[in-house]
């Protein structure tokens, strides 16, 4: 199954949603990561965004998954990139 390198990019106007709904947010990434879904996750340390890696069967289903995001429902990112990507070294490699 691909995995797909998922970019949120987030700004200073999102802190207060972010910080209110991010019990949730992680909830729902726990949920993922128990599901076989989600491999990794973490935001950047500057606060810009996150990166998030997904194994989904193609872009879309991913794209209907991340629409189920707290953080995604409650409008508090500013842009979704969703890239697939195949690693050849390292943790990700199968």
């Amino acid at each position: 199954m691909p995995i797909f390198a998922v970019h949120y990019t987030y700004s200073a106007a999102t802190v207060p949603g972010r910080d209110t709904h991010r019990p949730e947010h992680r909830a729902w990434l726990a949920d993922q990561l128990a599901a076989g879904a989600l491999l990794t996750s973490g935001p950047y340390p500057d606060g810009s965004g996150a990166l998030i890696l997904f194994r989904a069967e193609d872009a879309d289903a991913l794209r209907a998954l991340l629409a189920r995001d707290p953080f995604a429902r409650e409008g508090l990112i500013d842009e979704v990139r969703v890239v697939e990507w195949l690693p050849v070294l390292g943790a990700f490699t199968s």
